[in-house]
């Protein structure tokens, strides 16, 4: 198998597509599952897949469909139900699993699911795991399938909420309560509808629930970390203390202050490092980011010591920065915040429980504590083509030149290409909005010259 192959199926966080369409049908669901079946299976003991899910209609379909592969691959599969993200990895963990399965398209509308594969440590496969799955659908995966008694067997794990419940409790310092706060929670009507609203009961909060109703299709439909404009008007509307907006799998969070004002994963970053910092938790004063965290988060934690490492775009290669240096917090600025002293991946609960600590130990409202710098002003735009992609060419490369050499000392450029649309994504920040917007219109421009559209 060429490990150096480039990936069809997998995209930058598992396997994302239109439901019952390719990728997302149930032949290739049941195929996926035989070839991670066969690329994972031992011999020295009976393997086990911990197989999750978010609230979609389409789940059901996805979810026979991967047993029915693992189970004729002679893997047993452990069902989970609606659970989130994070609490998937956890139990893979936990429980001494060989994999786990969580079956989602995260933030994505309900038409769209998505696979995201766990190894036995909680962390999301390699590039060259997902390279060599790939390579393996491509063959004759018959010769290399369970005999009729090898076949696996599905069972359910009915405490499984539970066990995610009290691994999230264990994240809040010890000896803090929640008693006394009013907490806004929209879980999106997705996976966390049901855990993240009793850990914060269980932790004495007064919940108000909204985004908790889901019927298979109102999974992020206006509500949640990507459209929290109900979480802020409830907030303010029962005169909360603080709302916590997560997405569909519940590995994201957004926070509305009490003024209903909107609190991103960047300033959540900024006021967990600062925290940790102060009580010797944060380790190496390292936190990592991605290319799209704003500049003043970084700014701002060079001025307490902090240094801020940078990654490509998703929290995958964040994480295994963080595993390659040995930090403890890293994310992105669409919420995503990885703790990786709780947590394998982004989980949006354990972070709000960080956020709400810091409220309960200051005594001081969201709208103070949460605004630990001033962003940058930051301007992003998105320019299609078609044909070959114009990255890399002579007169794009040109152009970046000019406009950091513009910037230089003031500000950044990222150009990247969309994982999913033949899109180029043109980000510039600095300090003055007028040559921000004066960048990325030259930028977009010099674009849509080279691209056909």
């Amino acid at each position: 198998m060429n490990a150096s192959r480039p990936r069809k199926l997998f995209g930058t966080d598992g396997i994302r597509g239109t439901a019952n369409t390719a990728p997302m049908t149930v032949e290739i669901a049941q195929r996926l599952g035989q070839a991670v079946g066969v690329r994972f299976r031992q011999s020295q003991h009976r393997q086990r897949v911990i197989l999750g899910k978010d609230t979609r209609l389409s789940g059901y379909m996805i979810e026979c469909a991967l047993v029915s592969g693992f189970l004729s691959a002679g893997m047993d599969v452990t069902l989970v139900g609606p659970l989130p993200t994070p609490a998937v990895a956890m139990l893979t963990r936990s429980l001494r699993a060989d994999l786990g399965i969580m079956i989602s398209a995260s933030h994505n509308p309900y038409e769209d699911n998505g696979i995201k594969i766990f190894g036995p440590t909680g962390f999301k496969l390699s590039d060259h795991d997902e390279r060599e799955i790939e390579a393996l659908m491509e063959t004759d995966l018959s010769p290399h399938l369970a005999a009729p008694a090898d076949l696996g067997r599905a069972s359910r794990l009915t405490d499984a909420a539970g066990r995610y419940v009290e691994n999230a409790k264990a994240s809040f310092p010890r000896g803090l309560r929640l008693d006394g706060l009013k907490i806004v929670i929209d879980c999106a009507n997705g996976s966390a509808y049901r855990v993240a609203p009793t850990a914060l009961w269980e932790l004495g909060a007064e919940v108000i629930r909204i985004g908790c109703d889901p019927d298979g299709v109102n999974i992020n439909a206006d509500c949640g970390s990507t459209r929290p404009e109900k979480l802020c008007a409830a907030v303010v509307e029962h005169n909360a203390q603080l709302g916590i907006a997560l997405d569909g799998d519940a590995d994201r969070v957004i926070i509305s202050d009490e003024q209903g004002q909107i609190v991103d994963g960047d300033q959540i970053l900024g006021l967990i490092a600062r925290s940790w910092q102060q009580r010797g938790a944060l380790s190496g004063d390292v936190v990592v980011a991605t290319v799209m965290s704003n500049l003043g988060l970084e700014k701002h934690l060079a001025s307490q010591g902090i240094t801020l490492l940078r990654t490509a775009v998703g929290d995958r290669y964040v994480v295994e920065k963080m595993r390659e240096i040995g930090a403890n917090l890293g994310g992105e600025q669409s919420g995503h915040v990885v703790l990786s002293d709780y947590a394998t991946t982004g989980d949006g609960l354990v972070a709000a429980l960080q956020v709400l600590a810091v409220l309960v130990e200051s005594g001081r409202p969201a709208s103070e504590i949460c605004r630990v710098f001033t962003p940058y002003p930051q301007l992003l735009r998105n320019v299609r083509y078609s044909g070959l992609s114009p990255l890399g060419t002579p007169a794009l490369e040109r152009a970046r030149q000019d406009v950091e050499a513009r910037l230089e000392g003031h500000g950044r450029l990222v150009l990247r290409a969309s994982g999913t649309e033949p899109l180029i994504r043109v980000m510039v920040e600095a300090n003055d909005e007028a040559l921000v917007e004066s960048c990325v219109s030259f930028m977009c421009e010099t674009i849509q010259e080279l691209a056909v559209v």
